[in-house]
């Protein structure tokens, strides 16, 4: 069963970390990263978002690796992440820490996959894309259990 969030996507990002990360993710968004959309640190990760607004987050632990459902998306992406807590903290990037949401994972190395929808109209709508359901940028995040790999660009959105 996914957790399904409502997350504030300030300075366009959501972050998703080990409850015991103390990695610095502004050294992880590289112009590759921003191209992208997705910044990677050892035991963090930020997303990218089309917008400086709320978002709807999804995320699925998964025991393997998901169906190539990209066809159905904007953008999406992967990369890899050590949770060695065994707990991942899912959080707009300005939120307060000890109320972020908190998500049981395997402890280890998991592959996490992005998925990106809805990004046209919410792009084009802005401040005012979380109004409706059929204008906020959905964000769904699949997690596995997975050898570290670099980060790969499975769809690409047209950015800008």
């Amino acid at each position: 069963m996914p957790h399904e969030l409502k997350l504030f996507a300030d300075y366009y990002q959501i972050h998703l970390f080990d409850e015991a990360s103390v990695a610095d993710l502004a050294e992880a968004w590289t112009e590759e990263a921003m191209a992208n959309q997705l910044a990677v640190a050892r035991d963090a990760v930020g997303i990218g978002t089309a917008v400086n607004v709320f978002v709807r987050v999804a995320v699925e632990v998964l025991d393997r690796a998901p169906a190539d459902d990209r066809a159905h998306f904007d953008h999406v992406v992967e990369g890899s992440i050590e949770v060695r807590s065994g707990r991942l903290v899912v959080m707009g990037c300005t939120d307060f820490e000890p109320d972020a949401v908190r998500v049981t994972v395997p402890e280890g190395w998991l592959r996490i996959r992005v998925a990106r929808s809805n990004l046209e109209a919410a792009t084009r709508l802005g401040i005012h894309s979380d109004k409706e359901r059929a204008t906020t940028e959905h964000v769904r995040v699949q997690l596995w259990p997975a050898a570290s790999a670099p980060p790969a660009v499975l769809k690409r959105w047209p950015l800008g």
